[in-house]
Parts: structure tokens; C-alpha cells; sequence
């Protein structure tokens, strides 16, 4: 699978289970992403262990978001966001700094429209059906996206 020029001793190329992990992040199949990669993580040694946490914590994060779960959902895309501060900015052959930008607007995002609004951002994001959802966003949140690993 895809590693970057600059890997070298502390940053290996991944095994073939992180590449699913990462389809299944992009094509919005989070829990599954959770799964793939929390079985890495386990077994793994740092530093790539904080980096398997890091993400499946935001995937499981969006999981919770598409579940209206205001409270899951910013607490591990906060807590996934602050395991992967400190990374290389391609570690492990992704952008990491995409994937931070990305998921700290999202995070953003769920903290200014707050539990009562939770539900107009999820259909927003396309992650649960338009009915009922008939409240504008606020201005800054429309321009959302769920974030996507992008592969160096």
C-alpha cells in the first residue's frame, strides 16, 4: 500500500489493515473503521498506537454524530484531534495536518450548534434522512464537510 518518501525507521509503512480502516473512514463506514483499526491498536507499539487511536477516535466520533450523540461525538473527535497534534505532518502515509484541519472545523462545528441542533448538522453531512430536520444552520457551519484521509 501507499508510503510516503519520508518514511524511514519512525514512520514504517502501514500494514494492509490500516488501508481498509482508511476506506472504510473515507466511504463513511466509521464504526467499521473503528473496528479495523482498534484491532491495530491493540497490538500496536507507539508511536503508531496514539496514531490507530487518534483516528478511530474520530471516526467513532462522527459514528456518534450520526447518531445525534452530541456529547460522544465532541468528546472523542476532541480527544482523537489531541492524540494526533503531535504527529508528523505525512506520518504513516497520510496527511495528518488535512486530517486535523478537517476534523477540528467538524468539531467546531458540533460544539456551535450544540445538542439541540445536532440533528440539522447530521442531515447537513448527509449522516441521517432530511425529515424533520427544518432549521437553518448557523452561518459558519454551513460549509461543513466530514473530513476524509487523504493518502500521500
Amino acid at each position: 500500500m501507499p508510503s510516503s518518501a519520508s518514511d524511514s525507521a519512525l514512520n514504517p509503512p502501514q500494514p494492509d489493515e490500516f488501508w481498509q480502516g482508511v476506506k472504510e473512514f473515507n466511504t463513511g463506514e466509521f464504526y467499521a473503521c473503528h473496528d479495523t483499526l482498534e484491532a491495530l491498536w491493540i497490538e500496536a507499539m507507539e508511536p503508531d498506537k496514539t496514531f490507530y487511536h487518534g483516528i478511530l477516535q474520530i471516526a467513532v466520533g462522527i459514528y456518534h454524530l450520526s447518531n445525534l450523540n452530541w456529547n460522544g461525538a465532541a468528546i472523542l473527535m476532541g480527544e482523537g484531534l489531541y492524540r494526533l497534534r503531535n504527529y508528523e505532518s505525512d506520518y504513516g502515509g497520510i496527511d495528518i495536518d488535512q486530517l486535523l484541519e478537517d476534523s477540528t472545523a467538524l468539531l467546531r462545528g458540533v460544539q456551535v450548534v450544540g445538542q439541540e441542533n445536532i440533528k440539522d448538522l447530521a442531515i447537513a453531512l448527509d449522516l441521517v434522512p432530511a425529515e424533520g430536520g427544518d432549521r437553518s444552520l448557523p452561518e459558519d457551519c454551513k460549509n461543513l464537510a466530514l473530513p476524509n484521509i487523504v493518502v500521500l
